[in-house]
């Protein structure tokens, strides 16, 4: 009834490394600053400021960043954006708006996202990203102490015994 398919399937695409958010600025916080390093970073709240990231950046349904320059290898877009935006791939999400010029290799979007201001798609984006920090030795040596050093975790006191000091008498209902 059902055969197994023996036909050599096509063969198997590399894993790329999945992209994750390491650093989440939650709703409710409001930031002006700079965003610069490695890592992906969600943004819930309201940001304005910097934003140079190599890695991915994420502007959750509550999230508003207002930049000169957002740049960033993936940008996901569900909040809002202002400013514009450089980046090898962004995705504008069904709740997403952003009001800025950009320039990137791939573009996604749902229907209802909103986009005013010009796209332009190159072949190769240069992020013009600062190389990533190296660690220096001293804090090389420290994170390796740091993950060698065992975890010590306390061993929870027994709970006290509480034995009875005294009965209780119950009267007995006479039957009549």
């Amino acid at each position: 009834m059902f055969k197994r398919n023996t036909a050599p399937t096509e063969s198997p695409q590399p894993v790329q490394a999945v992209e994750r958010i390491t650093s989440v600025l939650g709703s409710g916080i409001i930031w002006h600053g700079s965003i610069n390093g490695s890592g992906g970073v969600r943004i819930e709240g309201a940001f304005e400021g910097e934003i140079a990231l190599r890695g991915m950046l994420v502007v959750g349904e509550t999230g508003r960043v207002t930049c000169q320059n957002v740049r960033a290898n993936t940008v996901i877009v569900a909040g809002a954006v202002r400013g514009n935006i450089t980046t090898q791939k962004l995705e504008i999400r069904a709740s997403g708006r952003v009001w800025g010029d950009v320039v990137t290799t791939a573009f996604v979007t749902e229907e209802g996202a909103f986009l005013r201001g010009q796209i332009r798609m190159e072949e190769t984006v240069e992020l013009d990203l600062e190389p990533a920090p190296e660690s220096t030795p001293s804090e090389a040596a420290q994170a390796e102490s740091i993950a060698q050093t065992p975890i010590q975790i306390p061993k929870p006191e027994p709970a006290p015994v509480i034995e009875p000091t005294q009965k209780i008498a119950r009267k007995k209902k006479n039957e009549a």
